[in-house]
Formats: C-alpha cells, sequence, structure tokens
C-alpha cells in the first residue's frame, strides 16, 4: 500500500491486532454523562455540545492562542543555551506542515482535534531520507489504535482522500503516526475530551437557552390552563383548545380574549425570574470553563478582576490551561520528527505573555542595568534595529564584597590627616676667608669691565 507515494508495509493477515477500549467516544457520543445514562438512553452528542457557546468559546481560545505562537527549531549548545537554528532538514516542515496548510491552521486543528475528540493522529510522509516532508492531521473519527500480541501499537486508518489515505482499513506501524493524547482515564492510548465530563452541563444550558427561545418566541406569556365551573366534555374541550391556540398562540399572542360561561385562565409555567434562569445559564457555563481550565472571564462569563495587571492574567491562564497542551505539543513534534541531538523545537511563548507598554519599557530598561541584557537584546525585543557599540553588557560598579570593605579599612583610609609643621629657618653659615677674597677679587674685575665699557 503507498501513501503519497511512498510504500507502507500492512500486517499479514495471519497476525491478530486488538482495538483498545473505546470508551473515550470514537463515534461522537459520550455514552456515559452521567451513571445509568445508558440504561436511559441519555446521549451526549459532541455535534450538539459544540453548539453551546461555552464549549466553542474555550475551544476556540485556546486552540488560536496556542496557534498564534511560532515554532521554533532551536539547538543546545555546550553550555546548555537553547538559540534558535535553521536547518534544511526540519525548517521546512514546521514553517509549512503540508499542501494545504500554514502553521497556523495546522497547530488551530490539532489542538481543536485533541481538545474535542480527546485525540489528535498526524500522519507522517517521508523523503527517500527517511526525513518527514509533511504532517497530516486525520480525522480523529477514522483512525482506531491496534495492539499486537507482543505489544506493539499500530493504527487502523479510513479513506481520506485529503490527507493521502486512499484506501480503507490501512494499518500503518505506529512510527508513521504521531499520537497526541488528552488525559488518558481509561487507556493509555485512548484520551478523554474534556466534554467528557462537561457534556451534561453544556446540554442543561442548550435546553435553557431553547426554553427561553421559546418563551420569548410566545411573547414572553407562560402557558395555561383554562377552567370551566363545571363539568365539560372532552369535546368541548378539544374545541376551545384548538380554538384558543389558533386564536391566542404564535404570532396572535397578545390579542385580547373573550371568556364566556365562567371561563378562567391560569398560567401553569414557572417563569425566568422564579427558575432562576440567569443564574441556571452562568453555572453551566463556568462548569464548561471550569473543565477546560479556562477563566471563566476569558470565555466573556462574569466580569473581569479588578487589578489591572495584565501580566499577571495572561501567566495564570498560561500555567493552568495552556503549558500542559504546549509542552506536549512540542514533545510530540521533537518525537514525531524524530529531531537528532541537540535539536529541539520550542513555541515562542512572547507571542502570549505579552506585558503592557510601560511594563515592557521597565523590564528591558533593569535588564540592561542589571547585566543581563545587551543594549541591542533590548532593541531586538522591541523590533528595532542594532546600535554601535550595543552588543556588549554594561554594569555600575557600586557594590562590594565584605571582605574588599574589610581590607580597605585595614589601611585606614577614613583616618584625619596631620597637618604638616612649617619648616624652621635656617641661620645662614658665615662665609670663609677664601671664599670671601674671591668674591671681593671678583667685585673689582666687574667694576674694571663697567669703567672701560667692556659690560
Amino acid at each position: 500500500m503507498e501513501v503519497f507515494g511512498l510504500s507502507i508495509k500492512r500486517r499479514g493477515k495471519g497476525a491478530s491486532l486488538s482495538p483498545v477500549d473505546n470508551r473515550g467516544g470514537w463515534w461522537g457520543i459520550i455514552r456515559e454523562a452521567f451513571a445509568g445514562a445508558w440504561q436511559q438512553n441519555v446521549e451526549v452528542r459532541l455535534d450538539t455540545v459544540l453548539t453551546y457557546h461555552a464549549v466553542y468559546a474555550c475551544v476556540t481560545l485556546i486552540a488560536t492562542d496556542i496557534a498564534k505562537l511560532r515554532i521554533k527549531l532551536v539547538s543546545q549548545d555546550a553550555g546548555g543555551i537553547w538559540s534558535e537554528v535553521d536547518s534544511p532538514s526540519f525548517s521546512p516542515v514546521l514553517r509549512k506542515p503540508n499542501r494545504f496548510q500554514n502553521r497556523i491552521k495546522f497547530v488551530e486543528q490539532w489542538i481543536v482535534s485533541k481538545l474535542i475528540n480527546g485525540n489528535t493522529y498526524v500522519l507522517k510522509v517521508r523523503d527517500n531520507r527517511n526525513v518527514v516532508t509533511a504532517l497530516y492531521i486525520l480525522d480523529a473519527s477514522r483512525v482506531k489504535p491496534l495492539v499486537a500480541p507482543d505489544g506493539s501499537v499500530f493504527y487502523e486508518l479510513q479513506r481520506d482522500e485529503l490527507s493521502g489515505v486512499s484506501q480503507d482499513n490501512v494499518t500503518v506501524p505506529a512510527r508513521d503516526i504521531i499520537h497526541d493524547t488528552m488525559v488518558a482515564l481509561y487507556h493509555p492510548l485512548v484520551g478523554v475530551s474534556p466534554i467528557h465530563a462537561c457534556g451534561l452541563a453544556a446540554v442543561q444550558g442548550i435546553r435553557i437557552q431553547n426554553n427561553s427561545a421559546q418563551f420569548f418566541g410566545n411573547g414572553s406569556n407562560p402557558g395555561g390552563i383554562l377552567t370551566a365551573p363545571g363539568k365539560i366534555d372532552e369535546a368541548t374541550a378539544a374545541r376551545l383548545k384548538a380554538h384558543w391556540d389558533a386564536n391566542y398562540t404564535g404570532a396572535n399572542v397578545g390579542k385580547v380574549a373573550v371568556l364566556g360561561d365562567d371561563l378562567k385562565y391560569e398560567p401553569m409555567s414557572v417563569n425566568a425570574v422564579d427558575a432562576q434562569l440567569i443564574e441556571q445559564l452562568k453555572w453551566t457555563a463556568e462548569t464548561v470553563c471550569s473543565c477546560f481550565h479556562v477563566p471563566p472571564y476569558m470565555a466573556g462569563i462574569g466580569s473581569m478582576p479588578t487589578y489591572n495587571n495584565i501580566e499577571a492574567l495572561n501567566q495564570q491562564y498560561y500555567t493552568q490551561c495552556l503549558q500542559g497542551l504546549i509542552e506536549s505539543l512540542e514533545l510530540c513534534l521533537d518525537e514525531g520528527l524524530e529531531l537528532p541531538k541537540p535539536y529541539g523545537t520550542e513555541l515562542d511563548l512572547d507571542g502570549l505573555l505579552r506585558m503592557d507598554t510601560a511594563t515592557q519599557f521597565q523590564s528591558i530598561a533593569n535588564g540592561i542595568k542589571g547585566g543581563f541584557l545587551a543594549p541591542n537584546e533590548g532593541r531586538k525585543r522591541l523590533d528595532l534595529p542594532p546600535l554601535k557599540g550595543g552588543d556588549t553588557v554594561y554594569l555600575q560598579q557600586q557594590q562590594f564584597s565584605i571582605e574588599a570593605i574589610a581590607d580597605r579599612d585595614a589601611d585606614k583610609p577614613f583616618s584625619k590627616p596631620t597637618e604638616p609643621t612649617a619648616p624652621s629657618p635656617q641661620k645662614e653659615e658665615e662665609p670663609s676667608a677664601a671664599d670671601a677674597a674671591e668674591r671681593f677679587a671678583s667685585g673689582l674685575q666687574l667694576k674694571a669691565l663697567q669703567r672701560f665699557n667692556y659690560v
């Protein structure tokens, strides 16, 4: 069997492959929304649950937030530092995973399949070098994990022309599939969607909305009963009901009804205030958000937090909701692309944990002052070109160790200097007789020269 022109060996007829337990639901049905739901024929269908606003908001929010993060190919140097690199073997498939999807739509479909179905199956396409050149996300409802008697894992694929699977019941080995699962509650190869836990709340919310739509479609008037003081036969009751439905319901709501024979109209439905409609609808939406680990305010439910710290709110959302999905995606890509050491993949979190302008400038300035960043590294974060001399890390010399201060104090640098004393005047010594005679002779010679105008 060939997929994209490459040969894939199929399992022989003599070997038996056992399908794993599919209680996670491959057919779009959560069979046990509550204890006894299967016996009562209560089914929570995915196609119905996805129409609930809270489920749609959580799934699309998580998927688009992760999809907007750029996938980087990184390499670890001898010092343990990861730096972004480019490789002709691995970079192209990260930039363009397949022929009809860009990286954003590819990651978005990956996360959507994982959140809705609990499993993401990605078919790998290799070239003659055995290097993965394309990745195709399969329809989770058309893939079934199989386990051989020796423990080997295979996957049975149904026809999927868009992904290059042109035959039915194609069995491929696990090395050709990237399988990313949600928390596996029943079997290691079967992830369970969060909808398994919040599906019943979503159905309840849909029913509340449907009931509300019918209520307002009836002119915001509840149903009721017509009572008569005496006994009436079934024919008369049927006639009165037909007359009432035809003239005072639907588009005719609000018309004046004239009742005779002491007939009385009494409303019997519970109104929205008595049923606490808004509170019940909010509770179902918050239950959905709690299962997806999404803060309710981010899905448009409830009020915004009162404190103004965007970075802290985004950090909370990342740690409790996105981090596990992001780490799993990176690891699946590392193993699926069979990246050799020291290569790896990493999602650029700067697209998610962006700070406000004032905080961003302050953090960069503190990094440069603290000697952690070079000026050009800070400018790069602001998409500014580098400057000459900006690749040097600067640090002010303001602090000293206690030992250095002790050595300085040992030399008494702060002791008061002594005032210098004025030198005492020295008494001139009397010249000797020879010196006096020489000075006298010099004086006579000078006078003689001056007299004859030689000087």
